[in-house]
């Protein structure tokens, strides 16, 4: 079953849930301005003269300029993340003429993917105003012959008509079945990290407060619903003295049970974090060293993590390696 769908909104470094629905997202980008007919006031005796022009540009900062992501040539099968990452793109950036469901449904088509789609997602799709997704990271969920789950993580910019920006953001679950040209997507999970709660354990604040620890939006929101682990928390401290640490997923918008399998995964019960980037190298990239990769997956073991998964197997029952950890070491918890 799809999950309901939610946009993490951030404001003055809070984070809040802004929409939710059945189901999860994707989209396209550029401000367009409409026309308008305004009239001068005459003084008495005068003519009336009335002038058609475009509307003036909403006052403040602008989004920034779209650029579509591009996957790593090092990943296990660059295609399928693109196309999971394209019908994200396509749902959540859009000039302001191209809001709404219509509009979604039609980018989609355009892409060849289900217009369908759109109705998992309608939380995330603002009805008016332009919006644009940044992606943070991709990494996946689990990839096997012939289906496949991409999470993709982002932060989101909408500009109201006003020309007020609000950021926030999430993550998607996009599932995926092999299909000739393309892998097509059947479903789309958002994240949904659930309200922020008060008072947050010591942990929770420390790592919320940590310039070495990046989270993404969902992950953020996380953290400030109070169901993540102290146990994860502290480990992601203890690391963060020695690495600064990229986040890339650590309890919503991950698939619940481990992928192709029946069993729970620890991400949705609070129990385990990803990290997509150490020392501002990915892991997913050819040119970070092996070693620091290595280093780090035996940082995680003795931060207390029972279940430590990457790109290297290394020896010990701790570990282990497969297509889905090419790109991010997960680390996994007991309680």
């Amino acid at each position: 079953m799809v999950g309901a769908a939610s946009l993490v909104a951030c404001s003055s470094g809070t984070a809040a849930q802004i929409g939710s629905t059945t189901g999860s997202a994707t989209s396209s980008p550029s401000v367009a301005g409409s026309a308008t007919t305004s009239a001068t006031s005459p003084a008495a005796g005068a003519t009336t003269t009335a002038t058609t022009g475009p509307a003036p540009a909403p006052t403040g900062p602008a989004l920034p300029a779209f650029t579509p992501w591009s996957p790593d040539a090092n990943d296990v099968d660059p295609a399928v993340k693109l196309t999971a990452v394209q019908v994200v793109e396509a749902l959540l950036t859009h000039p302001a003429s191209g809001a709404g469901a219509t509009a979604a449904r039609q980018r989609l088509a355009a892409l060849g993917q289900d217009p369908g789609l759109v109705d998992a997602v309608l939380g995330l799709i603002g009805t008016t105003g332009a919006s644009i997704a940044e992606v943070v990271d991709v990494q996946y969920g689990g990839i096997l012959a012939t289906s496949s789950s991409v999470l993709v993580v982002m932060r989101v910019r909408t500009q109201a008509p006003d020309g007020t920006i609000t950021q926030g953001g999430t993550t998607v679950d996009v599932r995926l079945v092999s299909a000739s040209p393309r892998w097509r997507v059947t479903e789309l999970h958002p994240a949904v990290p659930g309200p922020a709660v008060s008072p947050l354990s010591a942990p929770a604040r420390q790592v919320l407060a940590s310039s070495r620890i990046t989270l993404p939006p969902a992950s953020n929101a996380d953290v400030l619903s109070g169901q993540v682990h102290d146990s994860v928390l502290q480990a992601l401290l203890t690391l963060s003295a020695s690495h600064t640490i990229g986040v890339s997923v650590v309890r919503s918008g991950h698939p619940t049970y481990v992928f192709g399998t029946g069993r729970l995964s620890d991400h949705p019960r609070g129990r385990a974090f990803d990290t997509w980037q150490i020392d501002g190298h990915a892991v997913v990239s050819s040119a970070t060293p092996r070693s620091l990769v290595v280093s780090y997956m035996q940082a995680a073991a003795a931060a207390g993590s029972y279940n430590v998964g990457g790109p290297y197997l290394l020896p010990g029952f701790t570990y282990f390696s497969d297509a889905t950890h090419h790109d991010h070491v997960h680390a996994g918890f007991r309680t």
